[in-house]
């Protein structure tokens, strides 16, 4: 099989021939794994560890975005990020908030949002074509992402009160970013004239331990603009995946009623989030991607604790329904056979090397800056 052929079998729980992957380390974890394998790119790493998914993205030819003698860069809301240090490794964080304290509509900066004219869309389906035997996604975890995604322009406690009140800043805010996420994916569909497999955006509806925002919450707020958006994506013939922190298990039932198809990236920190457990409960009503805990299994687990968990859900999913892969990015000081033992289990891990991965002329993406994809 290829690996488009993969994924799409998996998502219609047609089988496979193997599980399909989908890898995500930080920037450090997959310089350790290039240096490992003396690789010189991540499209060789994503090879190597037999990755069957790839994105497509369209080119951003707005207004430039600032840079600050702090190291710190603008974002697309008009927020900056600059890089918190610790110990060996980095992560990019909102540093400031442009429409923190702002309650007030006539005193909502709006030249801060963004359009979706930003974005050259004419080479989507050059890289769709590009892409050959691979899955092909559009969108990011941090696209619609009103909760998360709006923090840090504005702060996450300010955020979650804003939902309570019905802040009219935050519910403008909310509506422009619906708006301009949505016509930002539909144009790459279009571009894409039906070579856009799936769409990715992101929300985090829960925390460590259950669901941060009430039902009546979610059905007032979101449910009316995630209904649309889904059904958008369905009419142009592509799976909608949306990424979910936290245990979320509760809203899983409201959101296949919405139309999503794939959860991601299904957090193992309560029983209710257990993928066997979500397995028996909803079957074949939703596929799942993720699963292997990058807090747990994965960097404090043994080798064959890793090996224990990949081969479960090879049982629990023999004809399809996960996508399996990190539930974050992968974490720096994850033991390197932890890594390994994941994917050599799955039966994705390229072993020896083919020397064509190693020809392959990349650039080595692993330290570019991509605001899109924070989440």
């Amino acid at each position: 099989m290829t690996s488009r052929e993969r994924v799409l079998s998996a998502l219609a729980f047609e089988g496979y021939d193997r599980i399909p992957i989908k890898h995500e380390g930080t920037p450090e974890v997959d310089r350790n794994l290039m240096r490992h394998f003396g690789l010189k790119s991540q499209e060789q790493l994503l090879r190597v560890v037999g990755d069957d998914i790839r994105c497509v993205e369209p080119e951003y030819v707005g207004p430039a975005l600032k840079t600050f003698p702090d190291g710190a860069i603008e974002g697309l809301w008009g927020e900056h990020y600059n890089y918190l240090h610790y110990e060996d490794g980095k992560y990019l964080e909102s540093v400031y908030q442009p429409f923190k304290g702002v309650h007030d509509l006539d005193r909502l900066d709006r030249s801060h949002f963004p359009k979706a004219d930003w974005y050259d869309y004419s080479t989507i389906r050059v890289q769709c074509e590009a892409l050959g035997d691979y899955a092909r996604v559009a969108g990011t975890p941090g696209d619609l992402d009103f909760i998360n995604g709006i923090s840090r322009a504005r702060g996450m406690e300010e955020v979650l009160t804003d939902l309570l009140t019905d802040d009219p800043v935050y519910l403008e805010i909310m509506q422009a970013r619906y708006e301009f996420f949505y016509e930002m994916h539909e144009r790459m569909l279009e571009a894409a004239a039906g070579l856009i497999d799936i769409v990715h955006c992101g929300e985090d509806f829960g925390n460590q331990r259950g669901q941060m925002i009430s039902f009546e919450t979610f059905d007032k707020h979101f449910a009316p603009k995630l209904e649309p958006y889904f059904a958008m994506v369905h009419r142009h013939g592509a799976k909608t995946m949306m990424h979910q922190c936290g245990c979320v298990e509760a809203f899983i039932p409201r959101m296949i009623e919405l139309g999503l198809d794939i959860l991601d990236v299904v957090q193992p920190t309560t029983p209710e989030m257990d993928i066997g457990y979500l397995k028996r409960k909803y079957g074949k009503r939703i596929c799942f991607c993720g699963t292997m805990c990058v807090q747990t299994t994965l960097p404090w687990g043994t080798q064959s604790d890793v090996e224990r968990e990949v081969r479960r859900r090879q049982e629990l999913f023999p004809d399809g329904g996960l996508i399996l892969g990190p539930t974050h990015a992968i974490q720096l000081k994850t033991p390197l056979e932890n890594i390994l033992a994941l994917y050599r289990t799955a039966g994705s891990l390229m072993e020896p090397i083919d020397p064509a991965v190693l020809a392959l002329e990349m650039a080595d993406t692993t330290g570019k800056i991509n605001l899109s994809k924070l989440y």
